[in-house]
């Protein structure tokens, strides 16, 4: 199994949206993938609650059967879709990928 998690932090304002606007858009069309892509096993993203300095505002966190997967994830055209909404919004992005077992 491949965990991928992704860290966005926004932008104050981009798309004509406030950043908790838009933080809760790019939540609403990320969860409208789950059922849409082979291989993805399970996609969850929050909005942060932590008022830290350092903390991100958005996180997504999803778990792909394999390698192969995650690839066809990320060229999928549903996926492809949102990525000129989530550049233009974000100030800054992390990712992470890695095998893990299953819980």
């Amino acid at each position: 199994m491949i965990r991928h998690i992704v860290i966005w932090n926004l932008k104050e304002s981009a798309c004509g949206n406030s950043r908790s606007e838009n933080a809760r858009l790019l939540k609403q069309k990320l969860e409208a993938l789950a059922g849409r892509i082979p291989g993805l096993e399970r996609i969850e993203v929050g909005i942060n609650i932590n008022t830290e300095g350092d903390a991100g505002d958005v996180v997504l966190y999803s778990e792909f059967e394999d390698a192969a997967a995650l690839d066809a994830y990320l060229k999928h055209p549903e996926h492809t879709a949102i990525a000129p909404f989530a550049r233009e919004v974000r100030e800054d992005r992390r990712v992470v990928d890695y095998e893990g077992d299953r819980f």
